[in-house]
């Protein structure tokens, strides 16, 4: 083989290895936050299954599902104190 050849399949390569750390960094972090949000609904879910027997309620919506994704279980215990100061 010539250098110019061997030169250019490293090239390639390097290029192909670049574009996919720039694609799929990307999609590790989107797929966090899909789990994070299913986690955020359940966690919600689970508040809201065993304190209705008290009639406290969480609103299950985008926010608050975000909101408990992004901070985990400190905002889900957030959102109960909030709650509790609206009441």
């Amino acid at each position: 083989m010539e250098f110019i050849n061997i030169l250019t399949y490293i090239s390639g390569l390097c290029i192909i290895f670049v574009l996919c750390r720039i694609f799929i960094l990307p999609l590790k972090f989107i797929f966090k936050l899909f789990l994070n949000s299913f986690l955020g609904a359940v966690i919600i879910l689970l508040i809201n299954l065993t304190c209705s027997s008290f009639g406290f309620h969480i609103g299950l919506n985008f926010f608050t599902i975000i909101f408990v994704s992004i901070l985990g279980i400190p905002g889900a215990i957030l959102l109960i104190l909030i709650q509790l100061m609206i009441l």
